[in-house]
């Protein structure tokens, strides 16, 4: 089956991502097996750990730094 590749709508903001992806997996604990194995061959569930917490991260970010009047 043919791995989908998502167009990075900044390119720019590529090597941040996977800097990024490997700081969380790193924390999650994944960061080993990412190393030996590749992210090719991490379980989905491995994957989506690490997406999701992304993804989390981002949000409370962006929260962090929205106005106080925009968050109601």
């Amino acid at each position: 089956m043919p791995r989908r590749r998502r167009k990075t709508l900044i390119p720019e903001a590529e090597p941040a991502l996977d800097r990024f992806k490997y700081e969380v997996a790193e924390d999650l604990g994944l960061a080993d097996k990412v190393k030996r194995v590749g992210w090719g061959d991490m379980t989905s569930r491995e994957c989506g750990l690490v997406g999701g917490n992304m993804v989390r991260r981002m949000i409370r970010y962006a929260e962090e730094k929205m106005p106080k009047d925009q968050t109601q």
